[in-house]
């Protein structure tokens, strides 16, 4: 172990990070760049929405495709994004290579200097070495002409998100037990208002939880919300959109009616997770969404 992190090992061999100080491991079930593949970037459809947007794109140069990596930690989203487009870059033409920006935000980036200690171990970082420096040492890495990653250090649930408006946001901080102000609804709504306007495109937004308090927030907030697709040892996550046309597998009638039941439903307000089933004013709120009516 060193500082607040720990390398373990997973069924398969597989190695991981156990945060020490949040009692949690990361990747639990399968290895990081699966899961960051199936949850993220396959669900999201990263390359080929990367592409639309650059085939869409009116400006010289191109507006480029932005996603917002919430919660960077050891990096394996945003690496496994960064690879997909890379290696699909391999197979386009020059004039049809999509621009990407990744704005990942950050509170303390010890456990990515970790992972950069251990990258054989971990080995989804090996050949990033250099890259994960440079976006340590100046908080932006060219990682290539095509592709912009920049870090964004500080408390994303408490300060303002200077970064343009996201066409994806991968939501992947600690568990909302362990860190109940990336999950509350002020977060989710600052995320909201980032993507709520006539100017802002289509956004698709993805966490691991299939949590009913977590998906009553998020509606609160905004965002519509469905069902997400497995991963690892999760038989289901959790998808959001500002476009309810982009979600295959929306929230419906039969999830609502569930909710009233449920022991955990209460919307995350605040700093601290209470769990508890829905006041019947949210309730009301959340029937009266258009996602419902």
């Amino acid at each position: 172990m060193v500082g607040n992190y720990e390398l373990v090992t997973l069924k398969g061999g597989i190695r991981s990070i156990r945060s020490m100080t949040h009692g949690e491991t990361m990747h639990v079930g399968t290895d990081p760049r699966t899961e960051a593949l199936e949850l993220h970037v396959g669900q999201q459809k990263i390359v080929g929405r990367s592409l639309e947007q650059r085939r869409e794109s009116s400006s010289t140069p191109p507006t480029p495709f932005i996603i917002w990596d919430v919660g960077l930690g050891p990096a394996a989203n945003a690496i496994s994004a960064m690879t997909a487009l890379r290696e699909a870059a391999v197979s386009t033409t020059k004039d049809k290579i999509p621009r990407v920006e990744i704005h990942s935000f950050e509170i303390s980036t010890e456990v990515l200097e970790f992972a950069l200690l251990h990258s054989r171990e971990l080995e989804y970082l090996t050949g990033w070495e250099a890259t994960i420096a440079e976006l340590l040492a100046q908080n932006c890495a060219e990682v290539t002409p095509e592709i912009r990653w920049v870090l964004h250090r500080g408390d994303f649930s408490r300060q303002a998100h200077h970064a343009p408006s996201p066409h994806s946001i991968f939501h992947d901080p600690y568990s909302p037990a362990r860190n109940p102000e990336m999950w509350n609804l002020e977060t989710f709504a600052s995320e909201w208002k980032a993507v709520d306007g006539p100017e802002c495109g289509p956004c698709l937004l993805t966490n691991y939880t299939r949590s009913t308090a977590v998906r009553v927030t998020m509606l609160l907030a905004g965002w519509f919300v469905g069902k997400g697709v497995p991963t690892g040892e999760k038989t289901e996550t959790t998808i959001a959109s500002n476009r309810m046309e982009l979600l295959e597998n929306p929230l419906d009638e039969e999830w609502l009616s569930r909710v009233r039941s449920s022991t955990n439903a209460a919307p995350i307000r605040g700093r601290n997770y209470e769990r508890g089933p829905v006041a019947p004013e949210d309730y009301a709120k959340v029937r009266q969404l258009r996602q419902f009516t």
